[in-house]
């Protein structure tokens, strides 16, 4: 890039690139907006800095990269309430566990409430880097069905006031091996229900969803044969999306990270784009690792996450690219959408560079408050102000940075997030071609 030495697989230098005006006034925008952002943040960086972060988060725009990943944190209305107030782009609601219209669930066990979560720091295996971590015991949805709906029709209200994409995820039947037959009566009934509920809310458009294979799925016996995880990546997509008439939903499948090597990686991600009838209308990439020897709250065998997390997750989106660009793949990859470790605005133009159109996050709003730069307000807004003013690794810069190295050209004087996202395709495509994913 711009003749500047890349390392391993990250794309950015260790600095920006900036002249010295450039420096002052985001220094001085820093500590200006310590207190609080401008009311529409992205008109001002657009008037102020010449920067558009307008995103697309699957197929539909939206203001900034930046979304709320399914979690803990939006598993009620409060929350999905402040992170509208804040302007998210888009906020995933917490995962509900798949019911058929007798509330007969076989992922039961995914229905836990959680009782106990950690924050600190962790250090990268690879490369000895320090990020933040977050270990907790719960996995879905654990209350009812009807109160998940009840739910999801609140935020969808919410989201329409503010301007904020809202979107449910949920969780399948997966079957353990060929022999056993897919629930079809739960995808059906939940996807109905949930399109139901889009409908009476007066969203336009089709449903948009996500499907979610979580990181705990990735350490449980159903994962362990890699038969039957490419056998979900093929067939899940196709049981969804025929539970309504064709048009009617927008499907994104959150992949997991699984146990195995990069070799078996990079193949599912190859099924889910090419294997399955009916792919899905967007990729997120990539949930959490998952370590069978860490013991959280007398369990062994928790997800986490930090630089590992990143790490891998570039360096599978880069062989993923290099695949695409040496047309290695039999059909174009869907609009990726990128989780993991984006706990900086660097980070997330480190996945951008790799084509991916949002961003989403969890880890970055738990941080303790003496770790945001900003001295008040909820810690969705102090995420925010980090992750785009943040002099050394803020969005700003960086994206400074890509237009004064002249890798992001347009006409208007305008450097666009969603041009960056198309980097990898032109100016980039001789790195891709020539990296070793290392």
């Amino acid at each position: 890039m711009g003749g500047m030495k890349m390392r391993n697989s990250l794309i950015l230098p260790d600095r920006p690139l900036l002249d010295s005006r450039d420096v002052s006034r985001i220094r001085e925008d820093y500590e200006r907006f310590r207190e609080g952002l401008p009311e529409r943040i992205e008109t001002y960086l657009l008037e102020t800095y010449g920067l558009d972060v307008t995103a697309r988060y699957g197929l539909r725009a939206i203001r900034n990269p930046f979304g709320k990943a399914s979690g803990q944190l939006s598993l009620n209305v409060r929350q999905v309430q402040e992170d509208c107030r804040a302007r998210l782009g888009f906020v995933v609601l917490k995962t509900v566990i798949a019911e058929d219209a007798d509330g007969r669930r076989s992922m039961e066990e995914w229905a836990v409430k959680e009782t106990r979560m950690m924050v600190g720091k962790i250090t990268g295996k690879e490369t000895g880097e320090t990020g933040w971590n977050v270990t907790w015991q719960g996995r879905g949805w654990h209350g009812s069905f009807g109160d998940y709906l009840a739910f999801f029709r609140k935020a969808l209200d919410i989201g329409r006031e503010h301007g904020t994409v809202i979107v449910p995820s949920c969780k399948y039947h997966l079957p353990g091996g060929e022999a056993e037959e897919f629930r079809q009566e739960e995808y059906e009934y939940t996807t109905r229900r949930l399109h139901g509920v889009w409908r009476e809310s007066g969203a336009e458009g089709p449903l948009q969803m996500e499907k979610d294979f979580s990181p705990t799925l990735a350490g449980s016996g159903r994962a362990r044969q890699q038969c039957a995880v490419l056998r979900w990546l093929r067939e899940v997509p196709v049981k969804i999306k025929s539970s309504l008439p064709p048009g009617e939903i927008v499907l994104g499948i959150k992949l997991m990270n699984s146990m195995f090597a990069d070799e078996f990686q990079i193949g599912a991600l190859r099924t889910l784009i090419e294997g399955s009838f009916t792919p899905p209308d967007y990729i997120i990439y990539a949930n959490r690792l998952y370590d069978q020897t860490r013991e959280f709250a007398g369990k062994i065998g928790a997800a986490y996450g930090g630089p590992d997390l990143s790490r891998r997750n570039l360096r599978m989106l880069t062989l993923l690219r290099k695949l695409e660009l040496a047309e290695g793949l039999a059909r174009p990859i869907p609009p990726l959408s990128g989780t993991g470790n984006v706990c900086t605005g660097k980070m997330a133009l480190e996945y951008a560079l790799r084509g991916v159109k949002s961003l989403q996050m969890h880890t970055i709003f738990q941080k303790p408050a003496g770790a945001y730069g900003m001295r008040k307000g909820a810690k969705t807004e102090r995420a925010l102000h980090d992750l785009y003013f943040h002099p050394e690794h803020g969005l700003v810069p960086w994206m400074l940075h890509l237009r004064h190295a002249e890798e992001i050209r347009n006409p208007e004087g305008v450097t666009s997030f969603m041009d960056i996202t198309e980097w990898y395709r032109d100016r980039g495509k001789n790195w891709f071609l020539k990296h070793e994913g290392k």
